[in-house]
Parts: C-alpha cells; structure tokens; sequence
C-alpha cells in the first residue's frame, strides 16, 4: 500500500509530536517530517515532496494564510489547516478555503477530544490526498475575491500593557506580584529615569511569581513574564507572525515623557487589538490618555485605577475623560479584573 507522506507544521513541539504519533496509527499515513514555522517547512517541502501539509495559522515569523498564499502560488499542495482561530464556518475559516486550503479543522479545545480529532484528521487527510491541484487552482483564480487578511490581525495570544507615573513603582508591585506564573506577557511603561529601570526590574522580578526584566529590544513578550522599559527610551510592541515582540528606541519626547506610555499603548492598538488590556495606574499628567483610547477603539478592554487607591490621579482621571475606560478599579482589584478579561 502507498502511503499518504504528509508534513506537519506547527510552532508547537508538542502538538508536531501528538500529530506524528497519532497518525501513525493509520496504516496507509506517514508523517515524513515536522516543521516549526513556515521557513523550514519551505525546504522541507522542496526535499521531501509530501502529498499532503497539515498548517498551523498562529506561528513565528509568518502566518499560516500567508504562506498558504505563496504556496499556492509557487508549488501548490493539498493543505489542510490546523488551528485553534479556525472554527467551523468561521470567517478565517473561510479566509484559508478561499486562499487555497482543501479543508479545514479546529484544534481539540472543549468541543471534542484529541483522538476525536485525529480521526477526523486522517479522514480529511486521505481525501486532500486525492484532490486535483491544478482544477482546484483553476476554481479558486476564477472566483476568489479581495478577502481581508483576518489572519494578520488574529491571534489567540494575549497581552497586558500597563502605564504609570508618580506613585507607580508601589502600585506595579501590588499588581504584579498577583499575577500568576502563567499569566499572558505585559508590558510596562513607568516614568522612571534611566540607570533606575534596571534595578527596579529586578526589585520586581525577587517578588513576582512572574519573571520580570527590563526589556532589550527584540525581546518577545510571552506569557509569565513582564518586560519593563528602560529609562529615556520608547518601547513598542510589534508582530511577526503569531509572534509579539518589543522594539526600544530613541526618539523625542512625548507628554514630555522619555518612555512614554501613548507611545507603546498606541503600538499596542495597531498589533494587539482585541487581544489587549489596557491598565493605566497613578501618575501626573495626561500620558496614555490618546493611547488608551486608541486600544478601546481597536478592541481592547481598558483599565484605569480609582482615584481613591491613587497617588495622583492623573493620568487615570485624563484617560476616563478621554472616553478610553471601560473600567474604573481599585488598584488591589486590577489583577483579579484583568484576568477575568483574559
């Protein structure tokens, strides 16, 4: 019997290692070869020549519908996309099949188990195997509309961006230090100058049960740990793939601030969207306020301390004016509040 040779590509270990030994099971499939993120899978494809890919959307470097484009396009495949952005009839769903994947399947999540999946999987697998590229090629130039790229807006990622001045160094370590191990990455902007960011960082990071570091650019913000910008320089948070990370940089002053918090909460609004919370903490002054707004506009919920828990209430009072919080809370009450939002 010839076998359906099949790769797999996922940025998780884990999920390549369940696919692989799952579909070993079947007898006419073999899994030839694994891939992390859309690059290797390229030269794997290129030396193995598989029948059929399985393909992640949420991946470092490139998303999955992106490649999905170019594989189309240059060495067209039998796809079937794997993802937990991919429920059924849904609109990236949709996005993939209209992009040139043969079908598509969400993840084990609480609507069915993983051997429930894999079955279906291999199903899915053996009719891929005997699909007509080139008709299907031909099927999707002559219909396919302009589709909006869902795929490089959504993710299942999480942040925390949070903003702070005068009394903040106190109210970041009640906060910080309530949030669990595995809590979604944050990003911190505190009015602090520079050569004090360092220390404070790991003040912080001998309390927490979450890591916490003054941020270096390039750094990916992941979850259980805190990234803190470092004195006179901006930091904002960009995207590569599923992949956040963070950029520190010169610049001028903003809200005479040197990092500022509009800086990042504006960066966070144009990549994070509704994957974001938005906290914004004691402080003088009106940094955040447009920032803030920004992110409840792109989707994300919001968070300003109560005047009664602050130092100066400030910067909260200037962003609930602005009309950017959805929510006014106690300081001790925030972590709990942000991660019922979560």
């Amino acid at each position: 019997m010839k076998k359906i040779r099949v790769l797999v590509v996922d940025d998780s270990a884990v999920v390549r290692r369940v696919f692989s030994e799952e579909l070993s099971h079947e007898r006419d499939i073999e899994v030839v070869a694994t891939a992390p993120d859309p690059y290797v899978a390229r030269d794997k494809i290129v030396a193995l020549r598989p029948d059929v890919i399985t393909l992640d959307i949420e991946m470092p470097r490139m998303d999955g519908i992106t490649f999905l484009r170019k594989l189309m396009k240059y060495f067209p495949l039998p796809v079937i996309i794997v993802s937990s952005l991919t429920p059924a009839g849904g609109s990236l769903a949709l996005e993939a099949m209209e992009s040139g994947a043969v079908d598509v399947i969400c993840k084990p999540g609480e609507a069915y188990s993983v051997g429930d999946m894999s079955a279906q999987l291999a199903e899915k697998i053996r009719a891929a195997a005997h699909v007509n590229m080139a008709q299907r090629a031909r099927n999707l130039a002559a219909v396919r509309p302009e589709a909006p790229k869902l795929s490089l807006t959504k993710t299942t990622n999480k942040i925390i961006a949070i903003g702070a001045s005068t009394g903040g160094t106190e109210a970041l370590k009640e906060v910080l230090t309530q949030f669990p191990a595995n809590s979604p990455g944050i990003m911190i902007v505190q009015h602090m100058p520079a050569n004090f960011t360092k220390s404070f960082a790991q003040r912080l990071d001998s309390l927490c049960q979450i890591r916490v570091k003054e941020a270096e650019d390039g750094d990916s913000v992941v979850p259980g740990t805190a990234l803190l910008a470092p004195g006179n320089f901006h930091m904002v948070m960009r995207r590569s793939g599923a992949r956040y990370y963070v950029n520190i940089k010169s610049g001028p002053l903003v809200c005479y601030q040197r990092p500022a918090v509009d800086v990042l909460f504006n960066s966070v609004a144009a990549y994070g969207g509704a994957n974001a919370v938005g906290v914004i903490l004691t402080g003088m002054g009106k940094d955040g306020a447009q920032g803030m707004l920004k992110m409840k506009e792109a989707g994300a919920q919001t968070i300003a301390q109560d005047e009664k828990s602050c130092v100066v209430f400030g910067m909260p009072k200037e962003a609930i004016e602005a009309g950017g919080v959805d929510r006014v809370v106690s300081l001790r009450d925030i972590p709990a509040e942000v991660m019922k939002l979560l």
